[in-house]
């Protein structure tokens, strides 16, 4: 089991992520988890800053 520690405005950014992909929150704390090379926190920083930066 992987723990995750995330600030509450990134579980926000995660969760809207999710919901706008209609993905369940762990659906899409796999795929970021699938595709990482560094710590799952990290990771999932990074792939919510790089959702923003596309819009």
């Amino acid at each position: 089991m992987t723990s995750i520690s995330l600030e509450d405005v990134f579980w926000d950014a995660l969760k809207q992520a999710a919901q706008e992909d209609g993905i369940s929150l762990a659906s899409l704390v796999a795929q970021i988890d699938e595709a990482r090379d560094t710590g799952l926190s990290s990771a999932i920083r990074v792939y919510l800053f790089k959702r923003v930066s596309r819009k």
